[in-house]
Formats: C-alpha cells, structure tokens, sequence
C-alpha cells in the first residue's frame, strides 16, 4: 500500500533528507536508499494497521510487515542475555538463507502496558517497490503441485538440513507448520521461528506431514515421497543423516534429466588507490570458459594479505595450488562422487594451499603481521550441484530471478559475535574491528584452519558472483544486483559485460582496494522424467550441511579499527575442527613391496587428494542376487565391500581395529599365469563403533579431535592370501557398512578394473 506521507531518510549522516518513497536515491547527494522490510513477530491480529507509522519510523505495510523509514539509524536491540528465543535467531546465522535474521526490537504500548516486538529482515516477501506493495512469498504446501519433480526433492532436501540444526535450538517446530514454512523459487524460507513446547518432534512427525504432499507430487517421484515418508513414520529411517542420503540418491536420479551449460568469467584490477594488485582468480582475468566443451568448470577468488612480495605470492600460490588439487577431482565421473567426500577433499584442497603459504612463512621467517596470507572463495559446478568453499571475507553470491542471496559468511568478528549469540549483526558491525579477519590462508597450520563448503541444489538458471571486498564493502552488490546481474538471467546482456561493469562500479563508488570477480553462469534444461524413482532405505550416511555451519574461533585480533583486513597472530590458539573419521583411524602397514606406488607418507592420496570413488556402478534401484557363497574373497570385485573380523596389529603400538570397513577400489590379477592370487586397491572406511556422539550441528559448538601422531595412508594394497591370513570376511550386500556405497556390484557380471585416481 503506497503512503503519500511516509517518507524514506537517506542513511547518510552527513545529509538525512526526506525523499518519497518511491525513489531509490537520495534526491540531495545521490546516496542509495535502501528498503529494509521487516516482518514483525507479534500475538495478535495485526502490528498495526496500514499507513500508521510506530516507534517514528517504522511505516505499516500489511498486518505483520514494515518498512524502516530511517535505515540510517540502528534499531533498538534486546538485552540477550537471559532471552532464548532471539538468541537461537543469531545462532543459526549460518542458515540464513532460510532463516531470517533479528533487526531488532519495537516497543508498543499505551503507557500502561508495553509489547516488545522482535523483527525480522529479508523475510519471504514479494515486493513491489514502486508502489510498495507486498505480499507474502507462497506456502510449500500451495506451491507443492505446480512445482517440478527437482524442485520439489530440493525443498524436501533443504528441510531435512535444516531439521537437526533447528532441532538443537528448540524451533524444529517451524518446519511442521505450513504457514510458517514459504518457498521463494527454488529456495525454502521461514517467515519466522516457531519455539518447540516441552519436547521437540521428531522425525516420524515429519514424516507425517510429509506424507500430506504425497497426492500433489509429480508422478516420477511420487512414490518415491510416499516410501521416505512412510519409513520416517514406522521409524525405518531414524536419522537425518541417512534421510539426507536418500534424498541425495533421488536428486541424482533425476539429474540426468537435467542439462547444465556453464560459463565462466573474471576480472581483476588493481583499482584506482592501490600500487599493486595483490588479488588473483582462476580462470586467468579476462578469459571465457564454457562447460562444455571444456570438462571442468572451476572459478577461484583470492584477497592476498601481506603487502608487496607477500599478498599477490599468496593468492597466486594459494590458486595454483588449489588448481592442481580440483583437477585430480574432476576427474572422477560424477556418478561415482560421494558429495560428502567432494566437500572434504575441496577443504583439503584448500588445507594443502594454506600449509604451502604457511610453510613459505616460515621459511623467510615472517611473523605477525607481515606474514602472507590470503581470503579464498571458490565455486565448483557439478552436474546439479554447485560446490562452494570458503575462507576470509570474501564472498559468494547466488542470483536467481527471485533475489540476491550472500551464501558465505564472513570470518571476521561482527558475524562469529553473531554466530555466539552477542550481539545482532547490525550492531556488531558498528563495533571496533568488526571487519578483522579471525582466519585467513598462510597464518599458520592447516590444523588450526576451518573452511567452510557448502553444495546447493540448482534446479533454475543461476548466477554465482564471487567477489573480493574491493566489491562487497558497502553493500554495493546488494545495491547494483537488480541492474547490473539480473539482466544476465533475463537474457539482456551477457557475462563479460556484467564483469567489465562490477568492477568499474568498484572502483568508481569505492575505490579503497584491488577488485577481483567471477561470474558463474548456470543455464538449465530440464524435462520431467518418463521413469519412476524408487527410494533406496539404507542405514547411514554423512552428507555435508546445505549452508556454512560455523566453526566459531575466538582468538585476539590484530591491528586498529581502520585497518581493513587484519588476521590472528599465528601463536593464537585455534581449536581444530572435527575431522571425517576416516581420517583418524589406524591404518595398516605396507605390506606388498609390489605395490609401493599406492602408498603415500600423508593423509591424503599421492595426489594430495582422498580417493571419491563410491560405487563403480551405481544403479538407481539396486538388486543384488548373488549368493554367500560367490560372494567369496576369491571373487571380490571393485565395489566390494570387506571387513576386519580382529584387531590387526602394526608398527608404533597402532592397529586397525575389529570392524574396519575396506571398500575394493581396483583389482589386478597376479602377472604369474599358474598363480590364483591377485591384489585389490582399497580404500578404508571408518569404524561405526568409534564415531563420535558430539552434536557438530550446534553452531556454537568447537570440537576438538586428536591428530595421529604421525600421517598414514589412505588406500592400502593387498593380495589374496594376505586378506586371508588377516581373518576378514566379505560384506553381504544388505548389511549396514559405512563406505556409502549405493550397491555392490553383482559377481555374475564380469567388472573392468576401475582406473579412476586414487
């Protein structure tokens, strides 16, 4: 509803003019104007009625929505300390894209009675910002049946990521209720939070009201939702951990119903303040790279830190490292990625590039503040997947035709005050050193370094922007997105011009660093699929979080408050995070000297990278007839699946423990042509026993894990009569293993040695 009254006051201190409503600059000194919607979170019928103007200065739009008259000003703040319930708000930072955050409070009253109202910014609103117009985005459950079969698995995927982060905080709740649950295209989004009463719910209620979709969904899937719901409800499925792994195998059966083309641009210049360009990015600036024809599409941002000869070393070094790393990835056919294991090799990558900033330090002996160092942001497409990982401030953007939505949060100290529930984000930026990185690449051991990585579903066109804050400071991509990006998805203009225009617009309106950006450009085809997805119910599964769980720090800052971007001393203590568990348990010795070339003196692969191969044929309704008795160690095939039956002792007092699980990755028959042995490549998987019981989704949690002693290799070569001696046994295709394999491959097909790289 348009207000001829209201009026909006420019946020700049220096001028505050009313301007109308209407206008997206200020009509004196041509600041922008923003518009902060606000969703009130209030008992009752209504905040107030529409065109009445509270507290002077919030405008109301609808019953529940208002508008910030004076975005200049910050808004009044709760006192935190003994509330729950804006807390869980700030705590759940990370998850933003779904859940709206706190702006602040509004008190109302008469005098004699008083109401204090939370509100809430980037609520799922439609607005119309001529007219001021909104309207709240649809339900899921009224958006359900017209939706597609892609979209909506990716709405049921999103909710099952979020059940047990909410679910720490006491609002899993909000996800049981249909008004509160909005979808805004592709993405689900909360209007607010609903607080648990005495105990939460758990997933058999989800998968009761799940369950009520099953009529509107789209024939492919159908039943598919209807076997997932049913075992949410009889308690078949009692994790999210394998929900999400069963929702991860649908999407991929629908993938290939869906055609990615890809196209990739950067640019990086040096800006209109600075002497020399201490940013770098992948591809090289300048260069146009398509998938396909191009097999790998791959887009890398880095803020060097450190000066001249320091900061332009380490975003370069730190970018040709990572380089290497993503290639040895790539090529593994998708088919045969576990996601999971993707999201840990991409942080891998990253912990290798930060251990050869790290180690250049040390050997120039630099310490404090001139040590090199570097931000890093990075996205990966694959197939309906886009793979972002993270360090520093600089950021990623996704564009949609519905909105412009940050995925990364900054390390820096405003948002982990937020992250620990401190203080509202608007207020910690005002803070003294808001803007000191709490982590960059090269500051010390890659133990003490906490990326984050993401995946997203794509399932409409999309634009990723990656950008350094030469770009972001100041919010100028949530200012330019509408003019500048959009018209990219709207077929208007293309991406070399968009990238050309980011960066004059950098220079031009901020003009105080070196600028770099990529664009990623993501165009689908899709066609709903002829064929029926069956669900596979299988016993457990540890996909990564669809958002950036936070991995809070807490060390001393470096540096003055003007100083921009500023990193922890090296000798700050940081708690290391907790590592996959393949990574911790003992592996067995060297045995075969034949087969030296499969062993590494690190953690990782010879190529510095964890092996991804899952299942060598993956199939979407997996059958497996062969017996126990072909299902013998003589007849083990890539796939396969074995395990320890005893502990096996090995050098310096380790062992790998009783119930290690050995998944086949090759297998070579002995070059002797008399001789029935052969030997098998494997890859070894954690012991169920051992997992740890911690709750890693609370975002305030830090869990500490011991390092090995010393690093061990990842995959292990044996022969025949080895595995024999070693008492295992081989794994029947129904029983429960942790190497997350979608199936074994039957013995009665004949399988060709897997050659992808270990």
């Amino acid at each position: 509803m348009e207000n001829d009254a209201a009026t909006l006051y420019c946020p700049n201190e220096n001028c505050q003019a009313a301007n109308p409503l209407t206008h997206k600059f200020c009509q004196r000194c041509s600041t922008p104007l923003p518009k902060n919607y606000l969703w009130a979170v209030v008992d009752g019928p209504s905040v107030g009625s529409p065109g009445e103007i509270l507290a002077d200065r919030y405008l109301v739009l609808d019953k529940f929505v208002l508008l910030d008259t004076k975005p200049g000003l910050l808004a009044l703040t709760p006192e935190l300390d003994n509330l729950q319930i804006p807390k869980a708000y700030l705590r759940l930072i990370p998850y933003r894209l779904h859940v709206p955050q706190l702006y602040g409070v509004l008190f109302v009253g008469d005098g004699t009675e008083h109401r204090e109202i939370l509100l809430l910014e980037k609520p799922p609103l439609l607005v119309d910002d001529t007219i001021q117009q909104v309207h709240l985005c649809s339900e899921l459950t009224t958006a359900w049946r017209d939706a597609t079969s892609m979209r909506q698995l990716n709405w049921l995927w999103q909710i099952a990521h979020l059940w047990q982060p909410l679910t720490s905080e006491g609002v899993a709740s909000s996800l049981l209720d249909s008004y509160v649950l909005r979808v805004e295209g592709s993405l689900v989004r909360l209007l607010d939070l609903r607080f648990d009463v005495a105990t939460s719910p758990e997933l058999p209620q989800l998968g009761e009201f799940w369950q009520q979709l099953v009529s509107d969904t789209k024939p492919a899937i159908a039943e598919f939702v209807d076997q997932v719901s049913l075992s949410l409800i009889q308690g078949e499925m009692n994790s999210t951990d394998q929900l999400i792994g069963v929702l991860d195998r649908g999407l991929a059966g629908l993938g290939r119903s869906q055609t990615p083309t890809i196209k990739i641009i950067t640019k990086t210049e040096t800006g209109p303040s600075r002497q020399r360009n201490e940013d770098a990015c992948s591809p090289p600036s300048g260069i146009l790279v398509s998938k396909p024809p191009q097999p790998t599409a791959l887009a890398i941002v880095c803020d060097g830190i450190g000066g001249h000869e320091g900061g332009n070393v380490a975003s370069n070094l730190a970018i040709e490292t990572i380089q290497q790393q993503v290639q040895q990835l790539t090529k593994v056919p998708y088919d045969h990625i576990d996601p999971s294991l993707l999201l840990d090799d991409l942080e891998k990558a990253v912990a290798i590039a930060n251990d050869k900033i790290s180690q250049r330090n040390d050997a120039e002996n630099r310490q404090g503040r001139q040590r090199m160092g570097t931000t890093l942001v990075m996205a990966l497409p694959v197939a309906h997947e886009m793979y972002i990982t993270h360090v520093g401030d600089s950021r990623a953007y996704w564009i949609t035709r519905h909105g412009c939505y940050q995925v990364t949060l900054d390390d820096d100290v405003a948002s982990r005050e937020v992250r620990l529930g401190y203080a509202i984000y608007r207020e910690a930026v005002q803070q003294s050193a808001a803007g000191s990185l709490v982590q960059a690449l090269g500051m010390g051991s890659s133990t003490s370094l906490h990326p984050t990585s993401g995946r997203f579903m794509l399932d409409e066109d999309a634009v990723f922007l990656l950008t350094s804050d030469g770009l972001s400071d100041f919010d100028r991509v949530e200012e330019c997105w509408e003019t500048e990006i959009l018209p990219i998805l709207l077929g208007e203009t293309n991406i070399v011009n968009v990238a050309d225009r980011l960066v004059e617009i950098a220079n031009t309106k901020n003009g105080h660093d070196n600028v770099t950006v990529a664009l990623v450009h993501y165009q689908v085809q899709y066609w709903e699929p002829e064929i029926t997805i069956k669900a596979v119910i299988t016993e457990s599964y540890s996909p990564k979080a669809i958002d950036f769980p936070s991995r809070a720090t807490d060390p001393t800052l470096l540096g003055s408050a003007n100083h921009k971007t500023q990193v922890i001393p090296e000798k700050e203590p940081i708690k290391t995070r907790q590592l996959p568990l393949q990574w911790i348990v003992p592996l067995i010795f060297v045995i075969a000297a034949g087969t030296l070339g499969f062993f590494v003196k690190q953690l990782r692969s010879p190529s510095g990278i964890f092996p991804l191969v899952s299942n060598p044929t993956p199939t979407l309704n997996p059958t497996i007839e062969a017996t126990p008795t072909a299902r013998s160690l003589a007849n083990l095939s890539p796939g396969w699946v074995i395990k320890t039956n005893k502990e096996i002792p090995f050098g310096n007092n380790q062992s790998l423990p009783r119930g290690t699980f050995l998944e086949v990755i090759q297998k070579k028959s002995n070059p002797q042509p008399a001789s029935e042995d052969f030997s098998v490549s494997m890859r070894v998987c954690a012991n169920k026993s051992t997992q740890s019981s911690a709750n890693t989704n609370n975002p305030a949690v830090i869990i500490s894990v011991p390092q090995n002693p010393k690093p061990l290799p990842a995959t292990l070569s044996l022969n025949l009569s080895q595995l024999k001696s070693f008492g295992v046994s081989v794994l029947q295709s129904d029983a429960p293993n942790p190497c997350r394999s979608v199936t074994q491959p039957p013995v009665t097909q004949p399988t060709a040695p897997d050659t992808s790289p270990t």
